[in-house]
């Protein structure tokens, strides 16, 4: 029994009575339409195959382990991008031909095989995948990762999609807006109690939004010491002190899946930014040197002024003032990060530092991280000298030249630790032969430096005054008065010490307990005379009510010795 499900009918449609042609004419229109018929098989035959391929195609994409728990698994099944302009929570990018994009260790290469690109077949677009969809492949065969060196020079032979372009535009750093954070968090410094910051570097996409007073770093891994919420939390004062902390503006620095949540880019800078915080005890000359101006110059000397200062806590009294040192540290102007309109978000893809990298105060030593470059005190003074158009390298040498008088500078003070017989030092410097003069340091920075840089020594009662030193010749000569009081230490850490770093020739005077002005408000019982480390010991509130509020009349029997050994030190 023959089955008739898949026959054909003999008659003709509607019915009417068969019509049979001749044989000879039958064969004759059967020679002319069966090579058509046959062509035309022959594409339907592809058409099928190539459906019955996609069909498997989708299936294996649904239970494959690469693409089942991605966000854009329909997209991918489709062969096309997502419908959006940007991805939700992933950057998305091409994928070149026979190759893989390397975006560094969180990203696995994609079997060509599953996402072809470059189809020419028609209504199929190439295809785009999210870095996460690239994560994790375990498929045999796949061509080797590339590093993201080779990466960011690759050239993909597909065009990108509007997404990925987008994305390139607003701040790609070349490696895909891969993102990388690290961070200096050694501040306890043994031997030293001012501990040092928390500094970190940001590389890659880096947007800064003054508003939001937030940071933000692409950075698809999450990786680089973010706390749960992916925050980190800075207030970038390069001095840890408990007591002004609370007062410096905090940043947080925010990592970001992608660069379609972070916010679009309303300006774009070529170099890195360097966001910092004037807060704390600036208006001190001191602080003004060890809590920006040294901790900037360790930051961003290596920049060479390609580098954009963000400044919080800003004060325009501050910036005026050293706008001299500040033009020389960036050829851009500042940014007052306080004051920035409410739509601008900076974009940095050369990356940015929260913080400044500091050592003790007015002191660069070598160190792996925050001092890679081995500066020293001597490339800072360098670097002043250089800012101000500061004439003079090294001082003047006694009887090279006939007649010669080496100059000394004497740095009077208005308020506290005057030096009360002032004009006698100067008239006992003269007799020896010094050509002797005397200023306060004022607000005119670049006028005091002149006067500094033209000295051969430098004479002063312990105070900001004297970090003056960083505008003087190298080997020229500092006497620091020492008031009375165990005040030791602090003379030591702050101007001896940085003195032989900057390569200057140091001698220090100890005043006695008849040249100082506290015999006059104590009696001798006092703790200010038979303890003054007790007082150390209460703290900076108590030290600065007691014995940072003396002045000083030097005995000139004593203290020529002193002057001697100046102009004993010029003659080497």
């Amino acid at each position: 029994m023959t089955s008739t499900a898949y026959s054909r009918s003999s008659k003709l449609p509607g019915g009417g009575p068969e019509r049979r042609l001749p044989p000879r004419l039958m064969r004759s229109l059967t020679s002319k339409i069966e090579p058509k018929k046959l062509g035309v098989g022959l594409v339907a035959g592809c058409c099928l195959a190539l459906l019955t391929y996609a069909s498997l195609a989708k299936l294996f994409a649904i239970y494959s382990p690469v693409f089942a728990s991605t966000a854009n698994t329909s997209a991918l099944m489709q062969n096309a991008p997502p419908t959006s302009s940007k991805p939700s929570v992933l950057e998305t990018e091409t994928i070149p031909p026979q190759e893989t994009l390397g975006g560094g260790d969180s990203a696995d290469p994609v079997d060509p095989r599953e996402v072809p690109a470059g189809s020419e077949e028609p209504g199929l677009p190439e295809a785009a995948v999210t870095r996460k969809d690239m994560a994790g492949s375990d498929e045999p065969g796949l061509p080797a990762r590339k590093d993201d060196g080779d990466n960011a020079a690759a050239e993909p032979t597909n065009k990108p999609t509007a997404a990925a372009a987008e994305d390139k535009k607003e701040g790609d750093d070349g490696n895909g807006g891969q993102g990388k954070m690290t961070c200096d968090e050694n501040g306890v410094d043994e031997g030293f109690p001012y501990a040092r910051p928390t500094v970190c570097e940001l590389s890659g996409d880096v947007r800064v939004s003054p508003k939001q007073k937030t940071v933000y770093l692409v950075n698809p891994s999450g990786a680089g010491g973010f706390d749960e919420s992916g925050e980190k939390r800075l207030r970038p004062y390069a001095r840890k002190d408990d007591f002004l902390m609370p007062g410096v503006t905090e940043v947080t620095v925010k990592s970001v899946l992608s660069a379609a949540v972070a916010p679009k880019c309303t300006k774009h800078h070529a170099v890195p930014a360097v966001v910092f915080s004037i807060a704390g005890y600036t208006d001190n000359f001191f602080h003004d040197m060890v809590d920006a101006m040294v901790p900037l110059f360790l930051t961003t000397a290596h920049l060479k002024g390609e580098v954009q200062l963000l400044i919080t806590n800003y004060k325009p009294w501050w910036v005026q003032k050293y706008t001299p040192l500040l033009r020389k540290m960036s050829l851009h102007d500042v940014i007052n990060f306080d004051a920035e309109d409410a739509d601008d978000v900076h974009c940095f893809p050369a990356g940015a530092f929260v913080g400044l990298y500091r050592d003790r105060d007015l002191i660069l030593s070598p160190h792996p991280t925050r001092n890679l470059r081995n500066l020293t005190m001597v490339d800072f003074n360098r670097f002043m000298r250089g800012a101000l158009a500061l004439p003079r390298d090294r001082p003047a040498v006694l009887g090279e030249a006939p007649g010669m008088r080496p100059r000394m500078l004497i740095i009077s003070r208005a308020g506290t630790r005057r030096l009360l017989n002032l004009d006698e030092v100067a008239a006992a410097a003269d007799k020896l032969g010094f050509n002797v003069t005397s200023a306060e340091a004022g607000a005119d920075v670049p006028a005091f430096a002149a006067q500094v840089n033209a000295a051969d020594v430098l004479v002063g009662v312990h105070g900001a005054g004297l970090a003056n030193v960083v505008f003087l010749p190298t080997e020229a000569v500092v006497v620091q008065i020492v008031p009375w009081g165990k005040m030791d230490w602090m003379a030591t850490n702050f101007y001896a010490r940085p003195a032989a770093g900057m390569e200057l020739r140091y001698l220090e005077y100890y005043v006695g307990e008849e040249e100082t002005s506290l015999k006059d408000k104590y009696p001798r019982e006092h703790a200010v005379f038979r303890d003054p480390m007790s007082l150390h010991t209460q703290g900076w509130q108590a030290l600065a009510q007691t014995i940072m509020k003396q002045d000083v009349a030097v005995n000139l029997t004593r203290f020529r010795p002193v002057l001697l050994q100046a102009l004993d030190k010029l003659q080497q």
